[in-house]
């Protein structure tokens, strides 16, 4: 396949009058138009206004996609316990699989190719089942939480690593590799010393295998973790293992200078929630300084319920804006530094190598926009395009691993449809899940 159109291959590439050629799942070639043309006659050639690599939801809850709107204007532990676990705790195996469903049907519609998801503690097989066959790229990994808990999500410490382990020989690799594992204990505050400590020993034993939990994202979760253990958060992470390269701590919002320091000793990624974080009045992450240090920093859109949309093109401007104000200085994460965090930083996070650009020999992960709008009008740049005025909407095409997942702005692989009809059907009984769910809260 020939993709043709203007191609941003990374934050300082543009190719004007540019294409990408796929062979398989790897990107062959890319450059001028029409000299590609010249050296390709025979493959199928496909216009688009602007072709970028896919973008990487750093961190994701995709089946919390059907509690969209149902805990608004609310402080982020209330939120979670309150609202949040007791509808994950309600949800059957059937009604998790139409839940993941939905979050990955949003996030290939909207330009995201990857994502490292964030699970729940029952029923993970069904989320692992979807993003197969619906063909996302991702790290996801079952939550795991063995104290202050939901009766329906407390589990025994042994039994939620031993589910861990059979999930990661399930699943890790599978699908010609686009989904892996990733070990998930949800954050210090639900989870004893043994399972952040049996989490680490997991990923240890299983190469490729990443860790993947929250970390200071609220001042209250901090005084909790500082009350059980005495130390702050990021450093009760270190004390049992769950810092370094294959780590990813979602927000990082709340950290001090010997936080940090430790973030950028052991090369452990952070991804950034900017919509999240607002939304729950959780603080502004230091996201300025980590970049300063060489911090990898990803971006994620966190869960629907409190973001209420997957558009990373949202989060990218959210994410700019917010920094911007925040240090009160025009010039701080300039649109290359916020692409570079959704696609290329978040790969790096993620895991997975020769991804987040377009570039010969690397993984055909490809999204094509449509310009051809009011709010693309006039187009003098299109990375500012890109970070300060894209949307979800405008994609048109996304492509993982070669493997074409929405073609002219419609859906290839499952029935987008019938999967929103679903959600909509499972949405009208949450009335009745939030009633059952006050016989399960902690």
């Amino acid at each position: 396949m020939l993709l043709s159109g203007t191609v941003v291959a990374d934050s300082s590439t543009v190719i004007h009058d540019g294409a990408v050629v796929v062979n398989d799942t790897v990107i062959e070639a890319v450059g001028d138009r029409d000299t590609l043309v010249d050296q390709y006659p025979d493959h199928e050639t496909q216009e688009y206004d602007v072709l970028l690599p896919g973008l990487v939801g750093g961190h994701i809850h995709s089946v919390q996609s059907l509690g969209r709107g149902i805990a608004d204007d609310t402080e982020l532990l209330d939120w979670l316990f309150d609202y949040i676990l007791p509808m994950e705790a309600s949800l059957s195996a059937e009604e998790m699989e139409v839940a993941a469903k939905l979050g990955y049907l949003e996030m290939i519609e909207s330009g995201t190719t990857t994502c490292v998801d964030h699970l729940s503690v029952n029923h993970a097989d069904q989320a692992f089942e979807a993003a197969g066959e619906i063909g996302i790229r991702g790290v996801l990994g079952k939550v795991m939480m063995d104290r202050r808990s939901p009766r329906g999500l407390l589990e025994d410490t042994s039994d939620a690593l031993e589910e861990t382990e059979r999930l990661i020989e399930k699943y890790h690799g599978s699908f010609d590799d686009r989904v892996r594992y990733a070990v998930t204990p949800r954050f210090a505050v639900s989870c004893t010393e043994e399972c952040l400590r049996g989490a680490r020993e997991l990923a240890d034993e299983y190469d490729g295998v990443r860790i993947h939990t929250h970390a200071s994202e609220n001042q209250s979760e901090i005084e909790t973790v500082k009350s059980d253990t005495g130390m702050r958060n990021i450093h009760w992470l270190d004390e049992v293992g769950l810092t370094g390269e294959d780590v990813v701590l979602a927000h990082c919002v709340w950290t001090d200078e010997s936080e940090r320091e430790v973030l950028a000793e052991t090369g452990t990624h952070v991804t950034h929630c900017p919509s999240s974080n607002m939304k729950l009045a959780s603080g502004i992450a230091p996201v300025w300084d980590y970049l300063d240090r060489d911090i990898n920093v990803a971006l994620g859109n966190d869960g629907p319920p409190c973001n209420n949309t997957l558009d990373p093109f949202t989060e990218m401007r959210q994410a700019s804006l917010l920094q911007k104000v925040d240090q009160l200085d025009p010039t701080v994460t300039p649109a290359e530094d916020i692409f570079e965090m959704a696609t290329i930083n978040g790969a790096k996070a993620a895991g997975f190598d020769r991804l987040g650009a377009i570039r010969e020999g690397w993984r055909a992960d490809i999204v094509g926009l449509r310009t051809d709008i009011t709010r693309a009008t006039p187009l003098h740049d299109v990375l500012s395009h890109l970070v300060f005025a894209a949307h979800g909407e405008d994609v048109m095409f996304t492509m993982v691993d070669g493997n074409v997942l929405v073609e002219n702005g419609e859906v290839t692989t499952v029935d987008a449809e019938r999967i929103r009809q679903r959600a909509d059907d499972v949405g009208l009984s949450l009335e009745s899940h939030r009633e059952a769910a006050e016989e399960v809260k902690p």
